[in-house]
């Protein structure tokens, strides 16, 4: 068995394959750590690295060593308060040299170990376990994306290519089939000439035409070549096509006058870690910005984020607009097609059941999964219980969720994009 170690050297001169035995190591620790800094970083902030502190009394490293052994009893010189059996209280916190502690004139012990970790690192440990639910392979039209893989041995090929094991293998099998022949006559004409020089030594007659024989058998094997072009064998590589499932995501962001900024910088957030979460893991999708609030209009990546653009509140213009461009662009044979909502869930009241009856006739028995996020602290509006319908329905690839504070929007992401098991 081969093992191959990488000893290239990461950007701190530190050694990659050590790097990643530590990581591993301490997985629980640095999870922790980036689940916080999701929950308190900015919209700007979201994709760089992050400063882990490890406690010291979890980076010890276990010593073995040999104690005395037996069983010993020892009389400390002095002792006026213990005795056998008593119970010694811990001493209480600040001293101990530890940071964050009060001032102490006594003790001392160590700061927590504290490294960074890079944006790729905190980008696989935010999106660990994660994926799109009901993923499934669809009708692919003018794949481009091939991979290499092995197809055997051919007799012709690059120099750089060349099997060396098949190559004598072949050398070997036709230096056999040319010249067995004459190696089996050598052998005889041999074994000829020791016994004619054993038994008949005065016969020279004989000695030197065996010799002469021996001499020309030699040199025809010789005339064999070791190596033949004939016998070269190369690996041959080949471009297999790569299928890969071609999947959309519809955004739907309610930007109404209702949506007070902090309530829409917490629905950006969702977004952003979606779209981050979306383009990291996978190579074939698109997404659709949609953004609404009397009107529904389709918009590119910064005005989805950055517009100021607001009005009243009429959700189903959004679910219209949505099942529009999936008619128009993304046929259900070829794409898996994905959607998350985000808004406060106040909406005109006449349009909630126009919502819940769009959803249920024209997109969700068309999609894969359709996601709604209901930001607000308080009791849930009448869009809600107008998806709850929805979700009783379309069980499997419907799911909806509330956000209160910022510090609910990456467990609860982590819920509803959960890597599920399959059957």
């Amino acid at each position: 068995m081969s093992y191959v170690i990488d000893r290239r050297l990461n950007g701190k001169n530190k050694s990659t394959v050590n790097r990643q035995r530590f990581l591993r190591r301490y997985r629980e620790h640095i999870k922790k750590a980036v689940e916080e800094a999701v929950s308190r970083r900015s919209i700007t902030d979201m994709e760089h690295g992050e400063q882990i502190s490890i406690p010291g009394r979890d980076i010890d490293e276990p010593v073995l060593h040999h104690g005395r052994g037996g069983k010993q009893t020892i009389v400390h010189p002095g002792n006026k308060e213990f005795t056998t059996g008593d119970r010694i209280p811990r001493p209480p916190g600040g001293g101990g040299g530890k940071a964050g502690g009060k001032a102490s004139n006594s003790g001392e012990g160590m700061d927590d170990f504290v490294f960074q970790i890079t944006q790729e690192e905190f980008l696989d440990f935010m999106f660990e376990d994660l994926e799109l639910p009901n993923l499934v392979k669809r009708h692919l039209t003018g794949s481009d994306t091939f991979k290499t893989v092995r197809a055997g041995i051919s007799n012709e090929g690059n120099p750089s290519r060349i099997n060396i094991i098949r190559t004598l293998r072949s050398a070997h099998a036709r230096r056999i089939a040319l010249s067995g022949s004459s190696r089996a006559r050598l052998k005889l004409a041999v074994a000829e000439l020791e016994r004619l020089k054993c038994e008949e030594p005065d016969n020279f007659d004989d000695i030197q035409e065996i010799e002469a024989e021996i001499a020309r058998l030699r040199a025809r094997i010789n005339r064999v070549p070791y190596l033949d072009t004939f016998d070269l064998k190369y690996n041959l590589l080949v471009k297999q096509p790569n299928p890969t499932s071609k999947a959309v995501m519809f955004c739907l962001m309610d930007v109404s006058g209702s949506m007070t900024q902090a309530t829409k910088d917490i629905a950006k957030r969702f977004f952003i870690l979606l779209y981050l979460f979306l383009k990291r893991n996978y190579d074939k999708i698109e997404v659709v910005f949609i953004r609404h609030h009397t009107s529904a209009r389709e918009v590119d990546e910064e005005e989805f984020f950055y517009s100021r653009e607001t009005g009243g509140t009429i959700v189903s213009s959004a679910l219209k607009l949505m099942q529009e461009v999936m008619a128009e662009r993304y046929p259900i044979n070829e794409w898996n097609i994905y959607a998350a909502q985000a808004s406060d869930g106040d909406n005109w009241n006449d349009d909630s059941p126009i919502c819940r009856d769009i959803l249920m006739k024209q997109i969700m028995p068309y999609v894969q999964y359709f996601t709604y996020v209901e930001i607000t602290p308080r009791e849930h509006q009448a869009l809600w219980f107008e998806y709850e319908a929805v979700r009783e329905t379309f069980e499997d690839t419907f799911a909806q969720q509330q956000l209160v504070s910022a510090a609910d929007i990456y467990p609860v992401f982590r819920e509803l994009f959960q890597r599920r098991m399959t059957t």
